[in-house]
Formats: structure tokens, sequence, C-alpha cells
């Protein structure tokens, strides 16, 4: 990635709670295009409660945040451009980027002029990467702006996320069978568990950092998207400690992990990058290696570059990795 995980990391922490990150075995396919693809004016209202006008459904969009390059991708819509193309090679798995899109910055600041440089027909981005930025980009060009995340109800404001960038770039019809296959692999994961007797076990899941030696832990608590997902599976988040209000996140260290010590609960983490600091970092810790989960080799590392704050299909392959723990 362009930094350290550490300073990666951590800058997103402080950002996501002030202001308020592998593959599965049968990956789901990006949807056909549309046999009659939908043309002429098209209004979309964004988050912001206004009203973006194009001339006709978006073809060379921009995405500014992965999880709505993600989402666009994964409609049949390819960006022209992303902020931090090789962040999301390493973090997102569910929808590869086409080799010719190009890098327009950091998602913490991008290039504005290398954004305007694309002509691009519109720029997608979200809530949280807003501010002065929408100002400037739209003296160039539409800009749609996602929700991003809300802890009240993370699943449903992804879908309305994904429809409303579906209509901006004309491909509701995709839409619809991205979230009824999405809907289907909850279901059926649902069952599964239910089926081998695991319903209503805990887990926990997680990622952190290392600066010198303190190992920083971030946790997704009841609000965040993936603990929504096993939420949905039947499955209940063991960690309810404070998180803030738009991502469901919270913050803790080893000491605060003393929490969970339910015998059923499973341990996630992921760790894309490849700096395991919950191996590697806590590995001669007394604390660390007296938890349940960890005496009784229940921490699992997600296959590297499953996104937590992904769209449907980068949400399956979590449903995946969870159904194959609980399920087994």
């Amino acid at each position: 990635m362009m930094r350290t995980r550490a300073a990666l990391l951590a800058a997103a922490a402080t950002a996501l709670l002030v202001s308020a990150c592998g593959t599965t075995e049968n990956p789901a396919e990006t949807p056909a295009p549309s046999d009659a693809a939908p043309s002429g004016p098209v209004t979309v209202t964004d988050s912001r409660g206004k009203a973006v006008e194009l001339k006709a459904p978006a073809r060379k969009v921009v995405a500014l945040e992965w999880g709505e390059a993600e989402m666009l991708a994964s409609l049949g819509v390819m960006p022209a451009g992303v902020a931090d193309t090789k962040g999301y090679a390493t973090w997102v798995t569910a929808v590869k980027l086409d080799p010719g899109v190009q890098d327009v910055g950091t998602r913490g600041e991008p290039s504005v002029d290398s954004v305007v440089a694309l002509q691009p027909d519109l720029v997608v981005m979200n809530e949280g990467r807003a501010g002065t930025l929408v100002t400037q980009l739209e003296q160039y060009v539409p800009v749609l702006v996602t929700k991003g995340t809300d802890a009240k109800d993370n699943l449903g404001r992804m879908r309305s996320d994904l429809n409303m960038i579906a209509q901006a770039v004309g491909k509701t019809a995709e839409a619809e069978k991205l979230l009824a296959d999405f809907d289907a692999a909850l279901a059926d994961g649902k069952k599964k568990i239910a089926d081998a007797g695991a319903a209503g076990q805990q887990f926990a899941i997680a990622d952190g950092w290392k600066e010198g030696s303190t190992v920083s832990i971030r946790m997704f608590g009841q609000g965040a998207l993936v603990s929504q997902l096993g939420i949905q599976l039947g499955l209940k988040n063991a960690w309810t400690g404070a998180v803030d209000e738009q991502w469901g996140l919270g913050q803790t260290d080893v000491e605060g992990l003393t929490v969970l010590k339910g015998q059923d609960v499973h341990f996630f983490y992921n760790a894309s990058d490849g700096d395991d600091v919950f191996v590697d970092g806590l590995a001669g810790n007394a604390i660390w290696k007296s938890l349940p989960f960890v005496q009784q080799n229940k921490l699992h590392k997600m296959p590297d570059g499953i996104w937590t704050f992904g769209g449907p299909l980068s949400g399956q392959q979590y449903v995946d990795q969870l159904v194959k723990v609980y399920a087994a």
C-alpha cells in the first residue's frame, strides 16, 4: 500500500471514529450487460438529497472509494479511475480492476487534476470523503455522493448505495441480480449454519496494527457491515463494547479482549497486506495466549482481499468464510 500498515490503519481508525479491508472457492460472476441498455437523461437523488442530472447513463466513471469502485465493476461498469488502485488490488478481490484503470491519488486525498483529466461522465464518492472536494469537482463533472456507511442499518445502506449507483449508470437490472444472489447466499448460509446446530454461536471480527511494542485493535461492533452479515446468518456478535455511530467500530487493546470469554467465540481478523499483528505481534503475550478462542484454535485469519466495507460480492465472500467455519 502507499503507506505502512500501521500508519494506514491508525489513520483510518481515527478518521472513522471521529467522522465517523480473499477469495471464495466459487467467486460470483460479474453480471452480463443488459440487452437493451437505457439511454437518455437520468436524474438521481444522492445521499445529500441533491438531484444529480446526467444527459445519459454514465459510462466513464471515477470512483474515489473502494466500496463504490467494487459496486461499479460488479455492475459491469469498469471505472476509468480509482483512488489508490494498488491498495484496491491488495484489499479487494471480489471484482478485480482492469489494468487500464487509472490511479487518481489516495483515498484520503485524491487528485482533482487527475480526475478531471480523465474527462469522466460522473464521479462517485461517499459522504465520509466529501467535504470541499465535492465543490471542487462539481466545477468540472457531476458528482454522486453515496452514504458509504450507516451503523443503524449498514445492509440496507449498502443496498441503497448500490441501487443509486446502478440508476446513474443504467444498470438497475444488474443491481437486482446482484442483490438477489446476495440474499440467496445469506439464506443458504443461514440454513447451513442452523442445520449444523451452530445458530446463536458467537463471533468477533477485528483488524489491528502495531506501533513500537503497542498493538491496537479495531473491533467491528454490532452496526458494522460485516457484523450485520454474521447476525443475518443467525450468529451473535460477542463484542458489545463502545463503537462509533457511523461505522460501528470500536477501539481496544489486548487487555480489552478479555471480555470475549464465551467458549463458543470464533475470532476473525484481516491482515491482507501481510502484517499479521495477531499472530506475530501478540505471539508472546500472556493475556493473548490465555484467551479461550486462542487456546481452542478458534482464531481465523480471513483470506487476503475480502474488503470489510464493500458491496454484495465482498459480502458474499464474508458469508462464505463464516459458513465454512460454523457449518463445518
